[in-house]
């Protein structure tokens, strides 16, 4: 089958929806000849901060010249970002050829009665790309939760990274923060290394247990010697041992998944003799870039679009804005799933910004723009439900002129939409962007 066919194939197992358990895509992988086996990992879980952190540890290691491959999810703008080999996506024709030699075997489980979800599907042919491409060693960030998030399944795991820990997938990781704490700790492994950056006294008590619990060695990230010298809206600059660092994810919440990076390629180093040095610690964080993580797309007007889509994230927008965008006249073009905290997140914008758009993501769970309007007129004066997202931009963009900013963010899928019809407009507009796209 061609690339089209085979991503028409995995995409019907979304019917499936997400259901968490390892028993599933453990009997798929053994058929597969068990190719997670064959790899060694960083795993990292957590309800924000997964995908930078991610990022930061593979572009050193890749730079440390490490075969390394990068386990995302959802991806922004081309499915194939979910896996990757030292920066490069799954090419189509690869894909093409590993969904041939084992959609056969899907059909046959589920003609057993063992039916593969999306997820699993994807998380398995990583595992088999990585093994066959014989990678040193794979960054891999959990899809939901931790515990039984189809990644799971891997036991050669170097170091446990744990990012923020809030509420979001209530339904499924549960209501309290302790229980999803459980759940994003669940992927810390027997006799090994966890990273954790310490954020509030149920969460930290619930890491540590766990941890001591297996006998692992748990370094708090907080504590790593970082001076930050400088931040703006384009960039960060700090000293770490006295060596000058710059990365270009922006907002404070970005310092925290630094910290959470440099912890744990200080493990990988010390511990597993990774041949990580000032230089290419310096080069492979300067260089590390993820789409809709605060991405600023034009600086006159400023364009940002983020991903958040909860309230710890929506609180770590807020201050962004608060800190890079005083005074400035702020329009937000919003959309939100509806399993989502609509209302905690619109009250961390509330007296951030002018007015609000409302669209609809393209994602079966979609909130409707008119339901989220319903919501979003509780906080804000000026409330636009719109249709049509390019007029939406362009209704944006002329109600901040120059000098004021447009920010997109609520969910990860209008990100991924928006995108590039927001680097279209700005061109016919004569706006100069910091992004190009692939027309």
């Amino acid at each position: 089958m061609n690339y089209n066919e085979a991503l028409a194939r995995i995409n019907s197992l979304m019917l499936f929806g997400s259901r968490p358990g390892l028993d599933r895509i453990l009997k798929f992988l053994d058929l597969l000849g068990n190719p997670q086996e064959k790899l060694q990992f960083v795993h990292i879980a957590g309800t924000n901060g997964k995908g930078s952190t991610s990022k930061m540890i593979s572009s050193v290691l890749k730079e440390s010249g490490y075969r390394t491959g990068l386990f995302i999810s959802p991806y922004v703008i081309d499915f194939r970002e979910r896996m990757q080999i030292n920066g490069e996506m799954i090419d189509k024709k690869t894909l093409a050829e590993y969904v041939t030699k084992t959609y056969p075997i899907i059909e046959k489980l589920k003609a057993d009665g063992i039916i593969i979800t999306e997820f699993e599907y994807i998380t398995a042919l990583a595992f088999l790309w990585y093994a066959d491409s014989r990678c040193d060693i794979v960054v891999l960030e959990t899809g939901m939760g931790g515990l039984l998030d189809s990644t799971n399944v891997v036991n050669n795991t170097l170091v446990s990274v744990i990012t923020s820990i809030s509420h979001d997938h209530t339904a499924i990781l549960g209501n309290t923060l302790e229980e999803i704490a459980v759940q994003k700790g669940g992927i810390i492994k027997p006799n090994s290394n966890t990273v954790y950056h310490r954020q509030n006294d149920i969460a930290d008590t619930v890491i540590s247990t766990i941890a001591n619990r297996k006998n692992n060695t748990l370094s708090y990230a907080d504590i790593l010697p970082l001076d930050i010298q400088e931040q703006t809206i384009e960039y960060t600059r700090c000293e770490y041992h006295n060596l000058p660092l710059t990365i270009h994810f922006i907002g404070s919440h970005q310092i925290k998944n630094l910290r959470l990076a440099l912890s744990a390629l200080e493990i990988l180093k010390e511990k597993f003799n990774f041949a990580i040095t000032d230089t290419t610690l310096t080069s492979g964080l300067a260089k590390a870039e993820m789409p809709a993580r605060l991405e600023l797309i034009c600086k006159s007007p400023v364009v940002l679009i983020d991903g958040a889509h909860n309230p710890d994230g929506m609180n770590a927008l807020s201050d962004a804005l608060k800190k890079y965008l005083p005074g400035k006249k702020i329009v937000c073009i919003m959309g939100m799933l509806k399993d989502k905290d609509s209302n905690s997140s619109l009250e961390y914008l509330d007296g951030l910004i002018d007015s609000v758009i409302t669209l609809e993501p393209d994602n079966p769970r979609k909130q409707t723009r008119d339901e989220l309007a319903e919501k979003a007129v509780k906080f804000f004066d000026k409330v636009y439900p719109m249709e049509n997202f390019s007029q939406a931009i362009d209704k944006a963009l002329d109600m901040v002129g120059d000098d004021g900013a447009v920010v997109v963010c609520g969910s990860l899928y209008l990100a991924s939409q928006l995108r590039p019809l927001i680097v279209r407009c700005l061109k016919k507009r004569n706006k100069t962007t910091l992004i190009d796209i692939q027309e």
